[in-house]
C-alpha cells in the first residue's frame, strides 16, 4: 500500500515537472526563480536599435542618467485592455514620474509569476508589437536630443531582428528584488532609400565631435562602460552580443 502510495506521488511530480518544462521550454532558464517564488523581481521588455559602422556604434545621450549614453530605443507598452490579466499575475508598474513612462511594461512581479509573464508576452497579445514600439521611441528619442528634423526618416523605415535575449535573472546591487529583462535588438532595414538615409545621417552626427546628443563607440569601450568622457549604459552590450559586461546604473532620482 505504501509502495503505491510513494510510487503515485513520484508519478505526479515527475508528470507536474514535465509539464512545467513543456510550457517553459522557451525559457527554462527563468524556472530557477520558482525556487524562491515570493520573492519580488523586476521586469522590464524592452527595444533596442543598432546603427553600425564597422566597429562604431551609435548611441544617444539618456534624459534619465546625465552624462551616460545607449542604444536608441525603449519599453515597449502594454494595452490598457490587458491591465486586469497583469493584475491577475500579480504585475506592479514601477511608478515613474514622465507621462510618457505610462503603460510602459516594466514593474515587479512575485518570482512564482515570471514563466507565466514570460509566456503572456510570447504570445504577443495585449501589447505594443515591438516594431511599433522602436519606430515611436526612435521618433520620441530623436525630439530629445534635438533632431526632430530626421523623424520623418525614423517613421519611414522598416526594421530587422537581430537577436533576442533575455537577461537575468540578477542580484541587483542594494536592492532586494531581481532584475529580469526581455530584451530584442533590431537592424535598419536596408529595403528604401530612407533607410539608409536616417542610417548617414545618424552616422555624421555620432562623428561629429560637437554634437551632445549622438556619440559613437566601439566594442571595446562598450566593454568598459567609457567612450571618453561619456559613460555607455551596459545595455549597450546587447548591439553586440547576448551577454552583458556589467550591472544596471541606477537612474538619476
Amino acid at each position: 500500500m505504501v509502495e503505491k502510495i510513494v510510487g503515485g506521488l513520484i508519478i505526479a511530480l515527475l508528470t507536474y515537472a514535465g509539464r512545467t518544462l513543456w510550457q517553459n521550454r522557451r525559457h527554462l532558464k527563468l524556472l530557477r526563480v520558482l525556487l524562491t517564488p515570493r520573492r519580488r523581481t523586476r521586469v522590464s521588455v524592452a527595444v533596442l536599435l543598432r546603427v553600425q559602422e564597422e566597429d562604431q556604434f551609435v548611441l544617444f545621450a539618456t534624459p534619465a542618467r546625465p552624462g551616460a549614453f545607449g542604444p536608441p530605443g525603449g519599453v515597449v507598452k502594454y494595452h490598457e485592455t490587458s491591465g486586469s490579466a497583469l493584475e491577475r499575475l500579480g504585475f506592479e508598474p514601477e511608478q515613474r514620474g514622465r507621462a510618457v513612462m505610462r503603460l510602459d511594461l516594466r514593474g515587479f512581479l512575485p518570482g512564482s509569476a515570471v514563466p507565466a509573464f514570460a509566456r503572456w508576452l510570447h504570445h504577443g497579445d495585449g501589447r505594443e508589437p515591438a516594431i511599433e514600439c522602436l519606430r515611436r521611441e526612435l521618433v520620441e528619442e530623436l525630439g530629445e536630443i534635438g533632431h526632430e528634423e530626421l523623424a520623418d526618416l525614423a517613421r519611414a523605415v522598416a526594421f530587422q531582428s537581430v537577436r533576442r535575449v533575455v537577461d537575468g535573472p540578477m542580484k541587483v546591487a542594494g536592492e532586494t528584488y531581481r532584475q529580469l529583462r526581455f530584451l530584442e535588438v533590431y537592424d535598419l532595414l536596408a529595403d528604401r532609400p530612407e533607410a539608409e538615409e536616417l542610417r548617414t545621417a545618424l552616422i555624421a552626427l555620432a562623428n561629429e565631435q560637437t554634437e551632445a546628443g549622438v556619440i559613437r563607440a566601439t566594442r571595446r569601450e562598450i566593454a568598459l562602460g567609457r567612450a571618453g568622457a561619456h559613460v555607455v549604459l551596459p545595455q549597450s552590450a546587447f548591439l553586440v552580443g547576448d551577454r552583458r559586461f556589467r550591472e544596471d546604473l541606477h537612474p538619476a532620482s
